[in-house]
């Protein structure tokens, strides 16, 4: 046996997590049908919750800086981003860790899914329609704008309003992460279970 294949050797009873993550796929199935939809479109549900935070901080921000234009093309990738940036932000640290066996740690599932929810479904979009909003504003005037020197004061003055009026969307997304990120957990634990039995237990340890 080579050096390399010592080194994938990474669980319990000796398997690599290659063999892992094909025996626990083999048996996802075999979960409830609920724990099968919520570990499959649960991290939609999250991004979807990403998408409505871009179009409430970029309606904010349009409304601080007098922007009527341009409604639809500042709106669409507002909501469009923070979805797919979401979702893929939790697949990649909390489904496929968990699917491939990698993440047996309850309580760091849970802070993956809330810095999840919180980063790629709050601060994202607000930081995402800062940008886009003050483009606006200099093309068509619709609000004077500082000097080049002013200019990340004057970024930091309009977005505390946003920032506050947002708090409630922040925690919201904190909590919605936490919740799935555990429920998530929760449907591994019942698969390492139906896969390696009684040394599904050994899995998390």
């Amino acid at each position: 046996m080579s050096e390399n294949t010592q080194k994938e050797r990474a669980s319990g009873n000796g398997l690599s997590r290659a063999v892992i993550a094909e025996m626990l796929a083999k048996n996802f199935e075999k979960l409830p049908d609920l724990d099968q939809k919520l570990f499959k479109y649960g991290p939609m549900y999250l991004g979807g919750n990403g998408g409505l935070a871009g179009l409430i901080s970029n309606s904010l921000y349009r409304r601080a800086l007098n922007v009527t234009q341009a409604p639809i093309a500042s709106s669409l990738p507002m909501a469009v981003l923070p979805f797919l940036t979401t979702a893929a932000l939790y697949n990649a640290v909390v489904s496929a860790p968990l699917m491939s066996g990698d993440l047996n740690c309850p309580t760091c599932a849970l802070i993956r899914g809330a810095l999840v929810g919180v980063v790629g479904g709050g601060v994202y979009p607000i930081l995402l329609a800062l940008p886009v909003n003050v483009g606006l504003a200099t093309r068509y005037n619709t609000a004077p704008l500082p000097e080049k020197g002013n200019l990340f004061r004057y970024w930091m003055d309009l977005s505390r309003p946003v920032l506050r009026k947002m708090r409630a969307v922040l925690v919201l997304q904190i909590f919605f992460g936490t919740y799935l990120s555990s429920k998530h957990f929760e449907s591994y634990t019942k698969l390492a279970q139906i896969t390696f039995g009684a040394g599904g237990e050994d899995l998390q340890d």
